[in-house]
């Protein structure tokens, strides 16, 4: 007899499960949180913001089929300079890169 189109596949491994079980309602919660943000600062005219537009583009990482997410995004919102600066400016950090102009 042919397998049935409606088999189901084989069980997950229970400790693979609990990793969406305990960590889906938590993480859905943060992009939630994100894309709340994003409407807030194009609601009041900010969304052009370099963090902003920082965010927005390190959020296509995670969408983008590419291993090491966590580690991408965070270099994508660090300064990559290697040089210190001449002079420090004594500001706190601001979350993204923003270059010099």
């Amino acid at each position: 007899m042919p397998p049935s189109s409606t088999h189901s596949p084989l069980p997950t491994p229970a400790p693979a499960r609990a990793l969406v079980d305990v960590g889906f309602v938590p993480v859905r919660a943060k992009l939630i949180e994100v894309a709340a943000f994003l409407d807030r600062v194009e609601r009041h005219g900010v969304a052009d913001d370099f963090r902003c537009a920082a965010l927005r583009d390190a959020a296509r990482l995670l969408v983008d089929g590419q291993p090491e997410r966590a580690r991408r995004i965070l270099e994508a919102l660090s300064d990559p300079t290697t040089e210190p600066d001449a002079a420090s400016t004594g500001k706190a950090a601001a979350g993204a890169w923003q270059p010099r102009s």
